[in-house]
């Protein structure tokens, strides 16, 4: 599990590979991820928006942006930690990706980026 802390917002991400879904014929790897949005600060956020650099280990990157996450713009009061489960696909065993949070202070409707750790999506048999 990688971790960054930024503006009192913790973010956790653990990844999974998914060998029932992937299909390495096919040029096809598929990973979850697990993320844990946690609220150090003392005021309640909303995150807002997210954006995703993913990269590819065949040199490969792309860019996904938008509203919330996994269809929700999650309010996350203080001392409290917001979960959810997600996915991405690979043409290559290894890649990694990274990113950023857009989230909204409630108290006064600041806007503020929050880091995504950079984490490796990397398939068990590759680190043998």
């Amino acid at each position: 599990m990688v971790t960054a802390i930024t503006d009192g917002v913790k973010v956790s991400v653990e990844t999974i590979y998914q060998p029932e879904y992937s299909n390495p014929a096919n040029e096809h790897y598929m990973f979850a991820y697990r993320v844990e949005i946690s609220n150090l600060s003392d005021f309640a956020v909303q995150l807002m928006r997210r954006q995703w650099f993913i990269f590819d280990s065949n040199s490969s990157h792309r860019e996904v942006e938008g509203e919330g996450v996994v269809g929700v713009q999650p309010v996350i009061e203080p001392g409290e930690t917001h979960v959810y489960v997600s996915g991405c696909n690979l043409k290559t065993d290894m890649g990694s990706m990274q990113g950023t949070y857009l989230m909204k202070q409630l108290m006064d409707e600041t806007e503020f980026d929050v880091d995504i750790p950079d984490f490796q999506l990397i398939a068990p048999y590759r680190l043998n």
